[in-house]
């Protein structure tokens, strides 16, 4: 219902609208020559804009650009500053560890204290830190190699582990194949990894009851090839087939923590033997957890005990600093509450119904997706059930028109797809700003 030539007719003009107010980021990029391609890390050219917008400072749920432009902020550093940015008792915190000393190699009374906030929240009595989710997943697999014997892992077609080698594996012509855009691989990672599409209970029966995979690492929810929700029993189904197979089962709810308090696995359920969480939890801060069952962390003690004394491939120097401690243990206590959810989760409601009904007033064959505080927009008419579906639903052009023609008028969404982020600090009129934009760009792709 939109064309192509509406499609590039709509983007030239953002594009030269955003040339024309955004000086100072055409001049950064301009003096940035010692950053490869300009830009500190290279995902940061993946925005739509001609350039990417330059931040100046970033408060609740507001971004301010170089240019003085003002940003209603619903991308929250993909997903790192879900519960605002800089929030108050965090920022002070910071600042009181930053005087005290910032990384040791030894514990602190604070960790002990966070060790059992975690507990709390997330129903996993044992825990580890690492500094990214992606560590943590790549921990977490060799635990599970190592405890169960097995080498394979079992991932989902589309799911995102972060730069974890072993879940660049995906499907194309129902086979599983090495992912072509990743960088400077050698190893044939079919060997240890096997994939099949998400809600497939056919292909995930056949698979686990070969009895070689170590641990099915999955997304609770897919959420990042646009948005994919469990099937109606799938989960329950995957969690019987790991107990039936002595298989262990991960979820990886760095971003379904916006599902609500203690994550998907503990809103919606079923329980995993070990879960992973990253980003947000440190309220911007570099790090991340794994926790796990006491049966796992006993099984895991064993193999400490059987192995050599050494390198076990596992962490980092700077895992588990005081100020990442810190961090957590500040959010946990402060920030990501039980009554922060309520805030986020009307937010969010708010924000769907805003957007379909714009969506069925334009006529358009779109639906509406939503995790919790997540919520996306596919400009599909159904609901994709796995990620080929997803990947086939996916029109870059047209979102990255979508992208810029928000961006020009204050409304900032992540760049890779059509995700936006409720934190406890979005206000009504920040969501119906989004709402009212989105109106506006539909109805200038159908003039």
């Amino acid at each position: 219902m939109i064309s192509e030539a509406a499609i590039a007719r709509v983007a030239a003009r953002e594009a030269e609208h955003f040339r024309s107010v955004n000086p100072r980021a055409f001049a950064h990029r301009a003096a940035a020559t010692g950053w490869f391609q300009s830009v500190p890390f290279h995902w940061m050219k993946d925005w739509p804009s001609p350039v990417p917008i330059v931040a100046a400072s970033a408060k609740d749920a507001t971004l301010t650009s170089i240019d003085g432009q003002i940003y209603d902020d619903f991308c929250l550093g993909d997903t790192a500053s879900l519960f605002g940015h800089s929030p108050p008792a965090l920022a002070a915190a910071l600042a009181k560890q930053a005087s005290e000393g910032l990384s040791y190699m030894l514990p602190t009374e604070r960790g002990a204290a966070l060790s059992t906030r975690l507990a709390a929240m997330f129903g996993f009595p044992q825990w580890q830190v690492t500094t990214t989710a992606s560590e943590a997943n790549r921990a977490v697999i060799r635990w599970c190699r190592g405890i169960n014997g097995r080498a394979k892992i079992l991932t989902f077609n589309g799911a995102y582990h972060g730069a974890v080698d072993d879940a660049f594996v995906d499907l194309k012509d129902d086979a599983p194949a090495m992912r072509a855009s990743l960088i400077g691989q050698v190893h044939d990672l079919r060997d240890t990894t096997t994939v099949v599409e998400f809600n497939d209970e056919q292909a995930l029966t056949a698979v686990l009851r070969g009895g070689d995979i170590a641990c099915v690492l999955a997304e609770p929810v897919m959420t990042n090839v646009g948005m994919v929700r469990d099937a109606p029993g799938f989960l329950q189904t995957l969690r019987r087939l790991c107990d039936e197979t002595g298989t262990l089962l991960v979820f990886d709810e760095t971003h379904s923590i916006s599902s609500g308090y203690g994550g998907h696995g503990a809103v919606h359920g079923p329980t995993p033997d070990m879960m992973v969480i990253g980003k947000s939890i440190g309220g911007g801060v570099p790090c991340a957890v794994y926790g796990f069952s006491e049966t796992v962390a006993a099984r895991m003690a064993a193999l400490n005990m059987s192995r050599p004394s050494g390198h076990s491939g596992i962490g980092t120097t700077l895992s588990a600093n005081a100020l990442a401690i810190t961090a957590m243990d500040t959010m946990l206590v402060e920030v990501i509450t039980p009554a922060a959810y309520g805030h986020m989760l009307r937010g969010a409601a708010r924000l769907v119904a805003g957007l379909e009904e714009e969506i069925a007033g334009a006529g358009l064959d779109w639906h509406v997706a939503q995790v919790g505080a997540r919520v996306e927009f596919l400009t599909c008419p159904t609901p994709p059930r796995n990620g080929n579906e997803a990947k086939a639903a996916m029109h870059p052009e047209l979102e990255a028109a979508i992208h810029l023609f928000l961006a020009n008028r204050g409304i900032l969404l992540a760049p890779f797809h059509n995700m936006m982020l409720v934190s406890p600090v979005t206000s009504e009129d920040q969501i119906d700003r989004l709402v009212g934009a989105f109106a506006d760009c539909v109805r200038a792709l159908k003039e």
